[in-house]
């Protein structure tokens, strides 16, 4: 997507800290350096505050060009998403107006800049780098006991270790900060996830 003539920055849009300095682990992994290229990753706190932060990008008063906007969301949050860059008036999002057909909601959002994870940034990055390979990351942080530990409570015994983890990497606001990070750090850079390598490569062409 080419940025608009007066955009003078690109703005990535994440839903929160973590997701945000796992993006800047990433751009060190890949050697793709977002902010040598005038991108700028930004928390919104939360996918509802979406609109509001694209109306703090205009910098200027109501009809104000927006800078180059990309962003990171999670599939469940698709119509929160659809619907506030409807009401922020987003270059192209008109098109949710009316029903879409041809192609699903998710495509026509990629094509505007927004990419979505499955479930979120933590399921997409365990997935890529594998169980084992996680549970490593959490023996070399001292974490792995209380994983296991976690892993024997009832609620948790028959799920998958996928979910586990994920669910794990949530239980404290410090490790849900770290986590994601520390994933980024030892993943395979064949085995990026499809949304986090075309949001990375959006930024940069």
């Amino acid at each position: 997507m080419p940025p608009p003539a007066d955009a003078e920055r690109t703005v990535v849009l994440v839903e929160g800290v973590s997701d945000r300095r796992a993006l800047a682990a990433l751009d060190v992994r890949l050697g793709r350096p977002l902010h040598a290229a005038g991108v700028e990753i930004v928390s919104m706190d939360g996918v509802t505050n979406l609109r509001h932060a694209l109306a703090g990008l205009r910098g200027g008063p109501a009809g104000s060009p927006l800078p180059r906007v990309l962003g990171l969301f999670d599939v469940g949050e698709l119509p929160t998403v659809v619907r506030m860059l409807l009401e922020a008036g987003f270059p192209g999002a008109e098109v949710f107006a009316r029903p879409v057909h041809d192609v699903s909601e998710v495509e026509v959002l990629e094509r505007l800049g927004f990419f979505a994870c499955v479930l979120d940034l933590e399921d997409e990055l365990i997935r890529a780098v594998g169980a084992d390979l996680v549970e490593e990351v959490l023996l070399a942080t001292g974490e792995l006991d209380l994983f296991r530990k976690f892993q024997n409570q009832p609620a948790q015994r028959e799920r998958p270790v996928e979910a586990q983890l994920r669910r794990f990497a949530g239980t404290t606001a410090g490790r849900k900060l770290r986590f994601a990070e520390q994933l980024v750090d030892v993943l395979p850079v064949d085995r990026v996830p499809s949304p986090l390598l075309a949001l990375v490569e959006a930024a940069v062409s």
